[in-house]
């Protein structure tokens, strides 16, 4: 399974942890096992909590897990062949078949369909559907379905260019998942991602969900009657719910595990989460626990886990620098500097500390003797002042000035 890794494990990290964080978590067909990732490996453990077992180990990334229909296999995420693919693993571990292949594409969110022939997953920025015993797979909406959904993007675009999050609810005919408009941008306006319906008969794109504060991971009870989705509210990410049955729609819980919608979102907005068979709960992750969350009170139980950690490493690499302890060396980086209103002196800064110059050819001194970070010198119209600021970690920043000649110290 680890032929296509150019690197070879030769050393290891073990310890045993009760916290996991971005855990992408399933719960079997039966209701009795959750199967969730830690650190790029797969574990399997009972609903009510326990020690985990270990599914995958080694170098390879492993994550994303989602239990086949029938719960003989999960698909997953992984790079162990050298590049991002999709491949299915049986619960006995006798069974392991890579879906896709191929070293540039990426790959994100798989899920089955409730036939448990085809998985569905994101490749590149579109959804793609892949039969489970391989092929080249086939994209899986039209671009002017998609174009015909609506939406906003908080990028400013018009176009959707990502589609993830594949859910199926109790009608195999609809996908439910999440899309985006608008390339990915810090400091987010919000509305970045919507909930969206594929039909599969129809070819159909149905927009669902359009918030402020954006709209994605979608999850479907088993019995097609709730949807969970998360959704930003002001700096906190939380879960909403929705009864499908009335439209009714409200606040479930939170705040539950930070979003990834002001990046590359490379494991989606959020963790993967599962409802119970019986549709009556919840399994989620926050604060790098598992809970479960009772659909109709939001009552959390958390979900207490132990898993023995095998963290595998490639070689050290270790290089030699010969680093002189001479009692003066050459400055290799010269920050903020600016000359003096008559052009006679620059201010800059040097391993953090404030210094002046006579331009040109004059030696530098400090101005000042703390030991504080000292920053972006400004000069004072008269020159007589040099402006600048400090920022220590323990107290947090200043606004200082000081005389450009240095007398009197730091004010």
């Amino acid at each position: 399974m680890m032929e296509g890794l150019q690197l070879r494990p030769t050393r290891t990290a073990n310890w045993t942890s009760n916290v996991g964080h971005w855990m992408s978590v399933d719960v079997s067909p039966d209701g009795q096992t959750l199967v969730f990732d830690i650190l790029g490996d797969l574990y399997t453990m009972p609903i009510s909590g326990g020690k985990a077992t270990s599914l995958t180990r080694g170098m390879a990334f492993d994550g994303q897990p989602r239990f086949s229909p029938d719960g003989r296999k999960v698909v997953f995420v992984s790079d162990r062949d050298g590049g991002w693919n999709l491949w299915t693993m049986s619960l006995d571990k006798r069974d392991t078949v890579q879906v896709t292949r191929g070293k540039t594409n990426m790959y994100t969110s798989p899920e089955w369909t409730p036939d448990g022939k085809y998985v569905i997953a994101e490749r590149g920025t579109k959804l793609w559907m892949f039969h489970v015993e391989g092929g080249s797979g086939l994209q899986l909406i039209r671009a002017d379905a998609a174009a015909a959904a609506g939406g906003r993007g908080g990028g400013g675009g018009t176009d959707v260019v990502r589609e993830n999050g594949v859910a199926f609810g109790a009608d195999a005919r609809f996908v439910w998942f999440e899309q985006r408009r608008g390339s990915w941008i810090y400091n987010t306006a919000m509305s970045d991602y919507n909930l969206a319906v594929y039909d599969r008969e129809t070819g159909e794109v149905t927009p669902k969900e359009n918030r402020w504060g954006s709209a994605f991971r979608p999850t479907l009870s088993p019995d097609g009657r709730w949807l969970v989705y998360g959704t930003r509210h002001i700096r906190d990410t939380y879960l909403r719910i929705r009864d499908l049955k009335t439209g009714e729609d409200k606040w479930f819980i939170g705040p539950v595990q930070r979003d990834d919608l002001e990046s590359r979102a490379s494991l989606d907005v959020l963790p993967g989460m599962s409802f119970t068979p019986d549709s009556r709960f919840l399994i989620t992750t926050w604060n790098g626990k598992l809970w479960k969350v009772a659909v109709e009170t939001s009552a959390a139980t958390e979900i207490p886990f132990e898993a023995d950690i095998v963290q595998a490493f490639g070689p050290a690499v270790k290089h030699t620098y010969p680093i002189s302890d001479s009692a003066t060396f050459t400055v290799k980086q010269i920050r903020d500097a600016v000359p003096s209103p008559d052009g006679r002196r620059v201010a800059f800064v040097a391993l953090d500390q404030l210094y002046v110059v006579d331009y040109p050819n004059g030696t530098p001194r400090r101005l000042t003797s703390g030991t504080e970070g000292e920053f972006q010198p400004a000069w004072s119209p008269d020159g007589q002042w040099i402006a600048y600021v400090t920022f220590p970690d323990s107290k947090g920043g200043s606004l200082m000035k000081i005389r450009s000649d240095g007398a009197g110290g730091p004010q």
